[in-house]
Parts: structure tokens; sequence; C-alpha cells
């Protein structure tokens, strides 16, 4: 019998944390959840905000704590020690494109340097006693380096390999490469899972379609429609997925609002507005250019609240996608 794809929620640094999980379970959540990445490093020691996503998480699913790092001995000591709490396993980070993280030859930038890369996939897979996953993207430069990176990939007992279809000097900007990640659904015995571009229903079955993926890894389209793995799972099932109001948003909004109120240390109502607009950019997007404008530029709760209320309070349809060539969605429309 077939199974529907696996969904997954990306991890985002500074965004995916212990209380956006929580809020995005209510709406349906993903399979399995990733932390966001613990920046290893020599006399490094596991961050308590960070861990707390895996001791604190009461969403019922299961939890993969991931790396991030270039120091070998440190990343084999951090996964040893955190076998001791309840993960489902431990990721190792190899996509991130962040300029600071790659001139480190962590994350993505690790992808330059091969014989490092496979030295430490080898030593996380002979520390690690249970699920051992990685995350990369298709090549640091171009995507012609990928079938160089799955040979190695194919070396080790990796338990699932995700895929961001984009090279690292590609960020975000480009439509992905989804004959990368096909060719590695091929090649490994282990589950691949397609990451990229996945906004809404017609992009998440075009993925699949197209990479033969075993599921789907989503971020930003997650931030944006915490509905999405639900109206997936719908799909997949032969239904119609659930249309989605603006009133619906703007609940979702208030929840994720308190729930990251709530974990606050030190709650600072204009430091929390701040906080908030980092997920309220991949909120806003497709909706009223008049709206992010506006969220843009508010400092208070009041005013952040009376806003969501002016452009929210009301039953109209929220578009399935965002803009086509936003800055933080970008060439989506090549899956559909």
């Amino acid at each position: 019998m077939e199974t529907d794809p696996i969904l997954a929620l990306a991890p985002m640094q500074d965004v995916t944390n212990l209380p956006f999980m929580q809020v995005i379970q209510q709406y349906g959540g993903p399979d399995y959840y990733v932390t966001e990445y613990f920046r290893v490093h020599a006399d490094y020691s596991l961050e308590q905000k960070i861990l707390s996503s895996i001791t604190k998480n009461e969403t019922g699913r299961p939890v993969y704590a991931q790396l991030i790092g270039q120091d070998i001995e440190a990343l084999v000591r951090v996964a040893t020690e955190l076998q001791a709490y309840p993960i489902a396993g431990i990721d190792l980070n190899l996509g991130c494109p962040a300029p600071v993280v790659c001139r480190k030859d962590a994350g993505g930038g690790l992808l330059r340097k091969r014989e490092q890369m496979e030295h430490i996939i080898a030593s996380l897979r002979d520390a690690i006693s249970g699920k051992f996953t990685v995350k990369t993207r298709i090549g640091y430069e171009s995507h012609d380096e990928f079938p160089d990176l799955l040979e190695i990939f194919k070396r080790h007992d990796i338990d699932t390999l995700t895929i961001h279809g984009r090279t690292v000097t590609e960020r975000y900007q480009t439509p992905i490469h989804p004959e990368c990640i096909r060719l590695a659904a091929e090649q490994m015995k282990c589950p691949v899972i397609a990451n990229g571009n996945v906004v809404d229903v017609d992009t998440g079955l075009g993925a699949i379609r197209k990479t033969k993926a075993h599921g789907l890894m989503i971020g930003r389209g997650a931030i944006r429609n915490p509905w999405i793995f639900d109206q997936l799972r719908a799909s997949f099932s032969g239904q119609t997925p659930r249309t989605i109001v603006r009133a619906d948003l703007l609940g979702y909004i208030d929840q994720l609002y308190h729930a990251i109120a709530a974990h606050a240390h030190d709650f600072d109502p204009s430091k929390h507005v701040n906080r908030m607009k980092k997920y309220m950019l991949y909120i806003v997007q497709g909706i009223d250019d008049a709206f992010e404008h506006r969220i843009r530029r508010v400092t208070t709760p009041e005013g952040f609240h009376q806003t969501c209320r002016d452009f929210l309070d009301n039953k109209e349809p929220l578009p399935s996608r965002p803009p086509e060539k936003s800055k933080l969605f970008c060439g989506f429309d090549a899956l559909r």
C-alpha cells in the first residue's frame, strides 16, 4: 500500500522555535520537526532555548536535533550529548547559505570542503546510534556539483537526505533544480525529502511529481500558511483542501503573538512587536501592499493588533500563494 508523502517543517533560525512549533501544530502541523541549529564549536555547550524545543515539546510529533559546524570532535561530542534527550535523530546542516556561516566553512560552506564534509558525515554516523539525517543544498556555486556530492552521500548510511534544490549562491532567488532531487531519489537507499519553493498545494504536488521525492520539507510557505500541511494531506487523499479566509489568518497571528510572548524571558512590548515582524514579513506577502507598509512601521502592540484587524477582520478568501517575484518568494511557478 502506497503511503502519503512525508511532511516536515524546515528549520529556520530564530523563527521555527518552540512556541512556533506549538502554534503550527494546532493547524495540523508536519509529520516531524527539526530544531533550529545548534551552532557547534570547540567550547560549545547546548543552548537551552533550542534544547527546549526538544525537552518541552508537546506537539506529539518527532523532533530531530540539527547541528551546524565544522569542528569534527565538537560535533561528535555534542551529538553524543544530545542522544541523552528524547530526540528522533540528529540532522547535519549542509545547506545554510548565510555568508557568516559559510565563511566559517559550516553549513553550505562545507560543500566546498568535500573531504572534510565526508569525514564529518562518517564520524557522526559512527557516533550516532539512532537516526542520522542530512540536509543539504545541491552545490555551492553550480548544480553541476551535485552528482559528486551525491556519491559522497551514497557512501554513508544516512537515514534521510533532505535536499534544498538550489545552490548556496542562489540562496532563495531562483527556481529550484528538481532534476537534482530526482537523481537522489532514484539513487539513494534512504528516503529523499524535497525542500524549496513549496508555497501552496499546487507547488507541493508539483514538487513531488517533478522530483519523485518521498516527501516535502516546507519553511517559509508554512510560516505564511500554517494550514499547508493539512491542505496537502487533504489533496493526497483526494479531498478538497480547506479555503482559508482573512479572519482565519487573524486568529493565527493572535495565537502566534501570545505564544511567543509567553516564552520571552524579559518581555518588552516594543521588542516583541519587532520580533513578530520576522514572521509577518512572510505572512503579509500577497495580501495588500498597504498591509505590509503599515506592519513594517508599527511600533506598539496596540498599533500591531489594530493594523492586523484593519486588513484581516473579514471573510475574504486569502490568496493561495504569494507574489511570484517577491523578495521572500521567488521562482515557485516552475513547480506548478
